[in-house]
């Protein structure tokens, strides 16, 4: 079984670097919708020495910081789950009283209609130029 994390993303890259990349899902539902995926294949967190483990967590709250500042959500959900898939990744979800699930997890019981919307391209670069900088503010400051 290939590990769908791995080999090339389908989705759009929003910061890269040699240890990590963060994806833009653009989710119908979740149009912000974003994740952090390692790129070595590493199956638990505890598995990476604690200077890479603060490395992950400094990307994940850079971007929990961006999606924050772009889109004022009410709430954000960090999620590392991989059951399904079995490889260091973080979902970064913003969260809207409005959205399909809230205040469910987005993928629980939607206790409301779909509100389709995607980020558009100027969305998109503005949300990708602020994530850059506030991550590499986070990595240097260590």
């Amino acid at each position: 079984m290939t590990c769908a994390l791995c080999g090339p993303t389908p989705h759009e890259i929003l910061w890269l670097d040699d240890f990590c990349r963060v994806v833009l899902l653009n989710d119908e539902d979740y149009p912000a919708y974003c994740r952090v995926e390692l790129l070595e294949h590493v199956k638990e967190m505890s598995d990476l020495p604690p200077q890479e483990r603060a490395r992950m967590m400094k990307v994940v709250f850079a971007v929990e910081t961006a999606l924050r500042t772009a889109f004022n959500p009410d709430k954000i959900n960090l999620a590392s789950l991989g059951n399904k898939t079995p490889h260091i990744h973080w979902h970064v979800i913003p969260r809207f009283e409005h959205d399909k699930h809230f205040p469910n997890s987005h993928w629980g019981q939607a206790v409301r209609e779909h509100n389709s919307t995607l980020l558009n391209a100027q969305a998109k670069q503005a949300l990708a130029d602020n994530m850059s900088t506030l991550i590499e503010c986070a990595l240097s400051a260590s």
